[in-house]
């Protein structure tokens, strides 16, 4: 055995090169044993650790390759290290070697620590108040950070220089580099404004016409904050645009618990007139007007009373589009759909050609749009089928059949 073992020697004695391979494979060897060992060993026993703690969200670290990453350090580190032991390799060659690695190992932790980023980002959405103080943007600031550091300290390993000098050729290269992270730096400060004033959610439903954005905001990022809308489609925004151009959020709406009904019913303006002691009598018999016409009535006697001339043209009267405004006020009043706490107004708006606008002003006990539909819808069928009541009707520009009706009469 010694013997051979002293022909090999010898014999690699008089080649050299063969030393140096044989020793660069023995290297090698060693940094694919420590990998397979690391990977299979410690490893995986931190990951069966991991699964065995009550704590689920560490189970994070393990999806995201958290340890996995880390463990790629040790064989670089092996390579780092012999490379010094190889007999007869070139310094030059000895030097890349070794900066290569230290490079591999600044990329992997800033690999590993950018997926520790993203699982505290998870983590923190899990909260309650993480739709209030939403942390991606952060998140991805710091990661942003995280690399930048990392490709300054990896090119000073390759170029075997100090990071000083990269950060202090840096200072020449600032309005370069505001140049170029022009959109980055409008977007953090808009990030920034974004989260601190509270002005966007996740979840908010917002309304961006000249975006084509009208729907729930599904995520707000450092660039862009997506939404999707009613379609179902996804609009994709420039964080930045939403402190240099309007929007409307209707969170607000939301928070307050009512929903706001403006609509108008547009009344024939030729079916107005005072009403007569017949038509009082009949309205008599609505529930919700009782209180009103013996009010009205007796407001209007003490004024008649007052009044020298008793010409019915002097007099006052009750009106049928006014009794209709009153009943539609203590209707809604009474509707278990319309908020009371809220503004609740009925007035009539200035005259237009397609008749009297009677509006609606009131707020609805929910937000919820199909709810909030069906409750307008059931106030409007309600109104429109008990005009007739009060000898009133709905303005309708004429149609085909009212022509052809109008030419054969």
């Amino acid at each position: 055995m010694e013997q051979y073992y002293g022909q090999l020697t010898l014999w690699l004695e008089e080649y050299p090169l063969a030393l140096t391979i044989l020793c660069l494979c023995l290297l090698v060897l060693v940094a694919w044993i420590a990998n397979c060992a690391v990977k299979g060993i410690l490893v995986r026993g931190i990951h069966s650790l991991l699964k065995r703690t009550p704590w689920t969200d560490d189970d994070l670290l393990i999806e995201h390759n958290v340890i996995s990453r880390l463990s790629n350090v040790v064989p670089a580190m092996v390579l780092s290290m012999g490379v010094k032991l190889v007999p007869r390799l070139p310094s030059d060659w000895e030097k890349v070697v070794e900066n290569v690695c230290w490079a591999f190992i600044v990329l992997t932790l800033a690999i590993a620590l950018s997926s520790i980023a993203d699982v505290f980002n998870i983590i923190w959405n899990k909260r309650a108040s993480s739709a209030r103080k939403p942390i991606k943007g952060y998140v991805q600031i710091v990661k942003i950070l995280i690399y930048a550091v990392a490709a300054i300290l990896m090119i000073a390993a390759l170029i075997d220089r100090s990071p000083v000098i990269l950060l202090s050729s840096l200072g020449a290269m600032a309005a370069v580099l505001m140049l170029v992270f022009q959109d980055t730096l409008l977007s953090l400060v808009a990030s920034v404004q974004i989260s601190s004033n509270g002005m966007l959610r996740h979840g908010d439903w917002i309304e961006m016409p000249q975006a084509n954005a009208d729907g729930d905001v599904v995520d707000i990022a450092l660039h862009t904050v997506r939404v999707q809308n009613w379609d179902k489609t996804i609009t994709t925004i420039p964080t930045k645009k939403f402190l240099s151009e309007s929007f409307k959020n209707w969170r607000g709406m939301a928070e307050s618990g009512g929903r706001r009904i403006k609509r108008s019913i547009f009344l024939d303006q030729n079916n107005v007139h005072f009403l007569t002691e017949e038509e009082v009598a009949h309205l008599r018999k609505f529930s919700l007007l009782r209180e009103y016409l013996c009010c009205k009535e007796q407001e209007i006697g003490e004024w008649n009373n007052q009044c020298c001339d008793a010409d019915p043209v002097n007099l006052r009267r009750i009106t049928n589009l006014g009794t209709f405004r009153a009943y539609v006020t203590q209707y809604l009043k009474n509707h278990p759909g319309i908020n009371q706490n809220m503004t609740l107004l009925v007035r009539q708006l200035p005259l237009t050609p397609e008749g009297i606008p009677l509006e609606l002003y009131c707020f609805t006990t929910t937000t919820a749009w199909a709810p909030y539909e069906g409750i307008q819808a059931d106030i409007f069928d309600h109104l429109l089928a008990i005009l007739p009541e009060f000898n009133l009707r709905i303005f309708q520009a004429p149609s085909g059949a009212d022509l052809a009706n109008l030419r054969f009469s």
